[in-house]
């Protein structure tokens, strides 16, 4: 499966989805590394099996092997790391202050730049809309010298996979509804 597949999987009412993926595959705000890691990461985020498969076989080839291991790891560890820091934040109390007693150790040897696992590690919070990992990680990026443009173009890529995998989600269910009206 491409991007093209993708693009052509999303019906007419997603057309500016389509064009969104488009556009923000060849992204000139980051380098191939940080859009394709983004993909990557993104798409994993997303939970959607189609998005997942075409965004691999899109962008994958286009990371090392260590890259593309990154861009998994980033969106594994915030998978967990943005259930947890939502809660801690939005409950307060004494929880922001206890220590997390979770591994996170790839974070301090993600296998990349560390600037771009903390892009990647952004992508996915905003993904999984965990405020207090966006901040953490967008103040990181930015003190890695990554620049607002790059921010935004990286947050772009992640809503727009996103995205995709809602509608493809629709989608399913639509056809899945229409099928069990016709048996």
């Amino acid at each position: 499966m491409s991007l093209d597949t993708l693009k052509n999987a999303l019906p007419e009412y997603a057309k500016d989805i389509r064009l969104n993926l488009g556009s923000l595959s060849t992204e000139p705000a980051l380098s191939e590394e940080q859009r394709a890691g983004t993909f990557v990461a993104s798409a994993l985020a997303s939970r959607n099996e189609t998005v997942t498969a075409a965004i691999l076989a899109e962008f994958g080839p286009k990371l090392s092997a260590e890259a593309l291991t990154a861009a998994k790891a980033a969106a594994a560890i915030m998978a967990m790391n943005n259930v947890y820091y939502r809660f801690t934040h939005l409950v307060g109390g004494d929880y922001p202050n206890m220590p997390a007693k979770l591994r996170m150790n790839v974070m301090a040897r993600p296998g990349v730049d560390k600037g771009t696992f903390e892009l990647w590690s952004l992508a996915v919070s905003a993904v999984n809309g965990c405020g207090m990992c966006m901040e953490s990680h967008e103040k990181a990026v930015r003190q890695h010298g990554l620049t607002a443009e790059q921010v935004q173009a990286s947050v772009r890529i992640a809503a727009v996979v996103h995205a995709t995998a809602a509608v493809l989600d629709g989608v399913a269910a639509e056809q899945a509804e229409a099928a069990a009206l016709a048996a």
